[in-house]
Formats: C-alpha cells, sequence, structure tokens
C-alpha cells in the first residue's frame, strides 16, 4: 500500500537518479505529467506497464486512479517533472492518500533550477557577492503571501530564480526594479532546460521583457536574475574565491599554510 512519488528531472532522459530509474522500470503503473515529462525517459518502463497521462485529470480522479491500482496490489509510480518539492503540487497527492490509509515515499529529482544554471555555467552562490538563492515566482493567476511578494524578495539583492514566470515579464522587472536592483542587472534565461531545443538569452532587466519577446519565449522558461548570473564573472574569479580552497585557510582536512 505505497505510492512512489518519482521526480524525473527537468527533460533530459538521462537526469533522472539511478533510484528513481530502477522504480520506473520496476513499476506495474506509471502516471505522469505528459505535458513535462520527456515520452523518451517513460518509456523505459516495462514494455506490460500500464502508462497513464495525468494533464486531462483532476485531482480526485487522478488520486482515485491511484488508489485503485494501488489496491490491486500494483506497484504504482507517479512521475513528476523536475523535483516534486517544488511547485510539483504534491501536497494535496499525499493527503487524499494519505486518507486512504497510503503510504507515500518521495524520490528526489533534478530541478530545472538547476539544469538552468548548468547550461549558462553558472554557480548561484558567488563568495563576496551572493550566498544566497531565493526560488520563487511572480504573483500571477495564483497568488502569493503578502510577505512573499516578489518585491519584498528582491530587497535581499541575491540571486533569483523565477519558476513560471515566463508570461509575468514587465511585472518582474517592475518588482525588481521598485527595490532598487539596477537596469544592468544581468539575467540569464533558459527555456526547456536540457531538452534538445533550449534555448538561452543572455540579457539585462532593461531588456528582459523584450528579448523574450523577440525570442517568443513564454512558457517552460526559468529566469535567473543577479550578480552571479554576469557573463563576465569568470574573469572576476580572483575577487570571489571561496575559502574552501584557500592554501592559507585551515580546516577540518587540511592545515593551512602561511604566505611568505
Amino acid at each position: 500500500m505505497k505510492l512512489y512519488i518519482v521526480g524525473a528531472g527537468p527533460g533530459d532522459p538521462d537526469l533522472i537518479t539511478v533510484k528513481g530509474l530502477k522504480l520506473l522500470q520496476s513499476a506495474d503503473v506509471v502516471l505522469y505529467t505528459d505535458s513535462l515529462v520527456n515520452d523518451e525517459l517513460v518509456a523505459k518502463a516495462k514494455p506490460e506497464a500500464e502508462v497513464l497521462q495525468s494533464s486531462g485529470m483532476a485531482l480526485e480522479e487522478m488520486v482515485g486512479l491511484l488508489i485503485d491500482r494501488i489496491r490491486q496490489g500494483k506497484m504504482v509510480v507517479r512521475l513528476h517533472t523536475g523535483d516534486p518539492a517544488v511547485y510539483g503540487a504534491t501536497m494535496e497527492q499525499i493527503a487524499l492518500l494519505k486518507e486512504a490509509g497510503i503510504e507515500v515515499e518521495i524520490v528526489p529529482g533534478v530541478s530545472s533550477v538547476f539544469a538552468a544554471a548548468a547550461a549558462v555555467g553558472a554557480e548561484l552562490t558567488i563568495p563576496e557577492l551572493t550566498q544566497t538563492l531565493i526560488l520563487t515566482r511572480a504573483e500571477g493567476r495564483t497568488p502569493v503571501p503578502e510577505r512573499e511578494k516578489l518585491r519584498a524578495l528582491a530587497e535581499h539583492h541575491c540571486t533569483i530564480a523565477l519558476f513560471l514566470s515566463a508570461t509575468l515579464t514587465k511585472k518582474v522587472v517592475r518588482e525588481l526594479t521598485e527595490a532598487g536592483w539596477s537596469l544592468d542587472t544581468p539575467v540569464a534565461v533558459v527555456q526547456r532546460a536540457s531538452w534538445p531545443d533550449q534555448l538561452i538569452i543572455r540579457t539585462t532587466l532593461e531588456h528582459l521583457d523584450a528579448d523574450m519577446g523577440k525570442n517568443g519565449i513564454r512558457s517552460h522558461a526559468m529566469i535567473l536574475a543577479g550578480w552571479a548570473l554576469d557573463p563576465d564573472i569568470h574573469a572576476k574569479s580572483e575577487q570571489h574565491r571561496s575559502k574552501l580552497y584557500d592554501k592559507t585557510f585551515t580546516h577540518g582536512f587540511r592545515k593551512g599554510v602561511k604566505e611568505g
């Protein structure tokens, strides 16, 4: 009486954990987010598995199906895009499953935010520049708590990763500039990170909306903003080196040496 919720990763079928792939290949039933999960990954299920798409289902229908198959004694995998913990809509599924007496095991996956950072070759936390990453979204049809409005979060002036915000770039620019961000702040946009048709745009806060419009990006895009996204950051690496590999820095595995 258990459901496995498995993170499928951002798109590339190889970007699933070994554990997640083993569960997928063992499942009798696979219910997957067909609008977002790569069909090449789903094809790795065993040939006799029942494979079902969830995009046309409401919550109750979806969970009812999962409960039915599990009560039949079948091994069931619910395959979610990216990592289920971030904008995964898993909480309401788990609540109904627990009411039905069904245990849930979650297997993490690679989030699109990290696939996007890898695509642009970025480290999102740079010593003495920013040590904080905020994962959030602009407020659209679904409201956000008052204290989590983008303008308030942006006042930290750290790296911000924006999910589900590709249609709200005017609002993004307005709220970040109202929080004191300069218009020349670097921004990287990655559409469909890790997919074969992945598209990368490097721009600035000032030109974000226009550049996304020019490239027709209005869905499935991760927006990364902040000075960690500076395309020239590697040329400034000496200013932002970590203590971890500093030869003068002592830690539990190495004694530092004095210079000179």
